[in-house]
């Protein structure tokens, strides 16, 4: 690959990889630092599985997908290059996905997507190849805070777009080398708009809202050929012991659902518990489902140094879930780095394992990530 390092090229404000899906918000990504004047290399991941029959218009990085990705390189002027990724992201987001059903966990993939594939591996794969800095799509904003000396990754512009919850695991070092173009746009429909001054093809097209590797979004039939014990019938209880009756597989429930219960109540039952070593489903009554805390590992964090937040407790407003407005919190890391306690000013309802806590600062950090983990648990 033909790349220039910092200062190189006719732009002279060096080398920028973008990723990009085939979407419109990493093709505008890609055309804003063309028109900065960077050197601009797109890159979209193999990551589909070649035995799937897919369609034309599956997710991001399927083969239609790169279709799209290189129209619009072709474009707007730049390269345009497909890496064969397809092995380590099953390795590292496929295989955990599946392990998590099998543990009674709802996983959230594309954290593990971003983590391990686009900020790690891709990342050292453009550093290789000497350009300066990696771009992407996402609608979040990462800059240097001058008094702490740490890289921030704080919330978009337009907060219905923002994406900072999912992009909590990235590391220091590789938010000194992310580029996030998008971060300061008012609006998705900003974005669409300059991907129609610029004449693409993906201006109107739709956000992907499916598990990439999952075929016309049917997860449950994508782990009923790789983990068939997490689809096996098995029983339904109440928060008693009581059996309630029987249900269809555990990677059909998550905590907090009301639907696939199909037992006798007169009042409404919900999931309160997912237990795949005994392919057991608890439920219970809605106000069983609040929790005034809950256990966080595999911690990483961004604004604050990890010494930072061992110090003491951490306030902050906490997100358990991608789609739900910020709480307040305060956070207790444990010594070792890696875990910690989430006390909520109020209890939240369905504190779901596999998800992650993502913790928000406030006052002079308002914005900006603090830092996050995995859910464990609920406290009780």
């Amino acid at each position: 690959m033909n790349t220039n390092t910092a200062g190189g090229g006719s732009g002279g404000k060096g080398t920028v990889v973008v990723a990009m899906s085939g979407g419109v918000d990493s093709s505008v990504a890609a055309a804003l630092l063309k028109e900065q004047g960077h050197d601009v290399i797109g890159i979209t991941l193999q990551i589909w599985q070649e035995s799937t029959s897919e369609t034309k218009g599956a997710g991001c990085c399927s083969l239609g997908a790169v279709e799209d990705a290189r129209r619009v390189a072709d474009k707007i002027g730049i390269p345009h290059y497909v890496l064969n990724y397809r092995d380590p992201f099953n390795e590292r987001v496929i295989e955990p996905f599946v392990d998590s059903y099998r543990k009674g966990r709802t996983p959230n993939p594309c954290i593990n997507c971003n983590r391990y594939i686009k900020f790690d591996a891709l990342l050292q794969r453009a550093i290789t190849l000497g350009a300066d800095a990696l771009a992407t799509g996402h609608y979040a904003r990462v800059f240097r805070d001058g008094a702490t000396g740490r890289h921030v990754l704080a919330r978009a512009g337009d907060p219905a777009k923002d994406q900072t919850y999912a992009l909590y695991a990235t590391t220091q070092d590789e938010l000194r080398h992310m580029r996030m173009p998008l971060g300061d746009l008012p609006s998705k429909e900003e974005t669409r708009a300059i991907a129609r001054r610029w004449g693409l093809a993906v201006a109107g097209k739709p956000d992907s809202q499916e598990i990439c590797f999952v075929q016309n979004g049917d997860y449950t039939k994508f782990l009923s050929e790789r983990a068939p014990e997490t689809v096996a019938p098995g029983e339904i209880v109440d928060s008693s012991g009581a059996r309630r009756g029987t249900h269809d597989g555990v990677a059909f429930y998550t905590v907090g659902q009301r639907k696939r219960i199909n037992v006798g109540s007169t009042t409404p039952l919900y999931v309160l518990h997912v237990d795949a070593q005994t392919n057991t489903v608890v439920v219970g009554d809605d106000e069983e489902l609040y929790s005034p805390g809950c256990r966080v590992d595999d911690l990483n964090w961004v604004a604050l140094s990890p010494e930072m937040a061992a110090a003491g407790p951490v306030d902050c407003l906490v997100k358990i879930r991608y789609n739900m407005p910020p709480a307040p919190a305060t956070v207790f890391a444990g010594q070792d780095g890696t875990t910690a306690e989430v006390c909520f000013a109020n209890p939240l309802r369905a504190v779901a394992p596999g998800q992650a806590a993502v913790f928000y600062g406030v006052g002079s950090q308002d914005g900006r990530v603090l830092g996050g983990g995995t859910i464990t648990g609920p406290t009780l």
